[in-house]
């Protein structure tokens, strides 16, 4: 098990889904838990601390640069600093290039890729003066391959990929290292929903809905889940992950392998 006593984990978009899913796994190491998002903020904390960590939320708003500099100053005050910074703050919309919102394009680019470069510059100072530190960005199967209606989420996640690809070169001679994982369909809210949406349409069952939604595009027929998304985290933090750098990490039951 890896141990991450006294380390400090910032990870974004996590009060629900894959996020929380990662927080609660580096809680469960040991390492203290800075939260971000706007779920059931009471939920995540209260879990985060079953799991026998100390924790803390910060409500930023991931398109504003000053919110996201005072999230990782509450960090530095009640934790010291950011050990494992895991960017995984997103959002989604569907449309064609043609028909697709202005103000939508503008959100999911700074959610989904902008805040990341913000969160990196913050914390990447006090990691190379202690000369440990991971990042982890949390791309997507679409960080590697496209799928119309998504030109937004798609540049966003291939963007991150190549952010990572950077920050690993940078950081290269230090002890700090940066990845990224890009999962298939996981079983979020927004996939649910859109199972929801298939069954409806189609006068199908869930189940049905969810094996035609798999089907498409991920031969293994089964949801990547948080907790296998958490431990693949928690390797990249362990001493294993010393020299796994600017990877992107395809965890996709299959996916991309077609």
């Amino acid at each position: 098990m890896t141990n991450l006593q006294g380390k400090t984990a910032l990870i974004t978009g996590s009060t629900s889904g894959i996020g929380l899913g990662i927080a609660l796994t580096l809680a469960e190491a040991g390492a203290n838990i800075v939260l971000n998002g706007f779920g059931d903020v009471d939920a995540a904390l209260a879990a985060i601390e079953a799991a026998g960590a100390r924790a803390v939320h910060h409500p930023a708003d991931m398109r504003r640069p000053d919110e996201i500099e005072a999230m990782v100053a509450l960090a530095r005050e009640r934790f010291g600093g950011v050990d494992i910074l895991v960017n995984n703050a997103g959002i989604q919309h569907v449309a064609p290039i043609e028909a697709f919102p202005v103000d939508k394009w503008d959100d999911i680019l700074a959610i989904n890729l902008t805040s990341s470069f913000h969160t990196s510059r913050l914390v990447l100072p006090e990691m190379r003066a202690r000369n440990w530190g991971r990042i982890v960005n949390i791309a997507s199967v679409h960080g590697l391959v496209g799928s119309t209606g998504k030109a937004a989420y798609v540049a966003a996640k291939h963007g991150l990929v190549g952010l990572t690809k950077v920050t690993a070169l940078e950081t290269a001679r230090t002890g700090v290292t940066c990845n990224a994982i890009c999962p298939g369909f996981v079983l979020t809210p927004l996939v649910a929903q859109q199972i929801a949406d298939i069954a409806a349409r189609d006068g199908i069952t869930t189940e049905a809905a969810q094996a035609r939604l798999l089907s498409d595009k991920q031969p293994s027929g089964q949801f990547v889940t948080p907790k296998q998304l958490g431990n693949l985290v928690l390797m990249l933090c362990s001493p294993f992950g010393d020299e796994v750098r600017g990877a992107a990490w395809a965890a996709d039951g299959g996916w991309t392998a077609q």
